[in-house]
């Protein structure tokens, strides 16, 4: 039994371990945010620049991404609760991401944000390679990156930060 019991905690805390590895923000200096074009699910495109002056947060995610789609209604509450005041969202889904899988998943959830398919990859490329899902961007008013979360945000931990960069000027 105790030899059980020891196996069972060690699974725990390699879990936790591993869970803490996977999920981390990375605060740094501002990097100035690549120019990129991107199309939403309707079609229509737009570029990254058009959208100077607001706080972007930029989810890449996939269907097939469990933590993704766990962490989605967050997403979209953090969204809900700023959007007024100036705070945009793009998600944008993988290139190995079924676009039919997408457009169903924004589509029963009701995503009240922009969804782009990074069908080429050219968008994860242009942020330095983004390979792990879900990865997490916020960008200040000016276009820099200033966050990098990988893996599910603390959410009330992000919107302190949301709410400090919509107060800048």
């Amino acid at each position: 039994m105790k030899f059980g019991r020891y196996v069972a905690l060690t699974l725990t805390a390699a879990a936790i371990g591993l869970g803490a590895y996977l999920s981390f923000e990375h605060p740094g200096p501002p990097v100035p945010a690549p120019d990129i074009g991107y199309t939403r699910l309707d079609g229509s495109t737009s570029e990254l620049s058009q959208l100077r002056g607001r706080v972007v947060l930029m989810n890449f995610w996939a269907t097939s991404c469990a933590v993704c789609v766990r962490e989605m209604p967050g997403i979209v509450a953090t969204h809900e609760r700023f959007r007024a005041r100036g705070f945009e969202t793009i998600a944008v889904a993988m290139s190995y991401d079924a676009p039919a899988s997408v457009v169903q998943f924004a589509q029963s959830r009701r995503l009240p944000f922009d969804v782009a398919i990074d069908n080429t990859g050219a968008i994860a490329r242009g942020f330095g390679g983004i390979e792990a899902t879900p990865t997490t961007l916020l960008l200040n008013k000016r276009g820099q990156i200033v966050r990098r979360y990988v893996g599910e945000p603390d959410f009330a931990a992000l919107h302190r930060v949301v709410d400090q960069l919509l107060a800048e000027t």
